[in-house]
């Protein structure tokens, strides 16, 4: 177990959670160019520590929930300090970022009133979503083109949905869960264990009672003969 938390995806996660601070107080002190080199950094690791945990088979359940917890403060960063950095940016997109608030809280709402925990899952989507949140936050803070920055907040509106679903189909909190559809097809398979499961437990059950029953014959025929 100490072999599976320490290693390189693990730590990657844990630095972009590190960051947090950092860019908070850059964005607080008005160094927006500073900021914007580090969340760059920041994001990189996002793609980098998933990748690396894949190819080295390093994924765990720590990961997952590392990753998790970088995602949901850095992201909350990246709008807190538009605040700070862009302040008329916020005010003209504040729509789309009240929009892009209630995508995120829906199903992460969802999933901590079912499992009690944040949802891990990292659908393909929501993969591909932050992948193309990052040009659309440079672009829309560095020139001052929102059209990119709405389409995928919108797109975000998906993610939710799939996300909402894969938490109703799920009967606990898994880690990975590309789709909706593999999220069925886990619990299928899930279903067919538990029924034959319940099957060996019954022939088990009736192999003992036969097992109790000729034991009992062969004692009684033993009792008799002894008289």
């Amino acid at each position: 177990m100490k072999r599976a938390a320490y290693n390189i995806p693990n730590l990657l996660s844990a630095s972009r959670l590190a960051l947090v601070p950092v860019l908070l107080f850059l964005a607080y002190q008005g160094w927006a160019h500073s900021y914007l080199i580090l969340l760059a950094i920041s994001l990189a690791t996002d793609g980098l520590d998933g990748y690396l945990a894949r190819k080295w088979d390093q994924t765990s359940e720590l990961g997952a929930r590392l990753d998790s917890w970088g995602d949901f403060f850095t992201y909350c960063t990246m709008a807190l300090s538009l605040f700070w950095l862009w302040p008329n940016i916020l005010w003209e997109q504040k729509w789309f970022f009240i929009l892009g608030l209630i995508t995120y809280l829906v199903p992460t709402i969802t999933c901590l009133l079912k499992f009690h925990e944040l949802p891990r899952y990292h659908t393909w989507a929501a993969k591909l979503a932050a992948l193309l949140m990052v040009p659309a936050y440079y672009t829309l803070v560095l020139f001052d083109l929102p059209l990119f920055f709405r389409c995928v907040t919108v797109f975000h509106i998906w993610v939710a949905l799939e996300e909402v679903f894969i938490t109703f189909t799920l009967n606990k909190n898994h880690y990975n869960v590309p789709t909706v559809f593999h999220a069925r097809e886990r619990m299928r398979r899930h279903r067919i264990r538990e029924r034959w499961q319940q099957r060996k437990a019954r022939i088990q059950e009736k192999m003992g009672l036969k097992l109790r029953s000729g034991q009992g014959r062969r004692d009684k025929k033993s009792k008799s003969e002894l008289k």
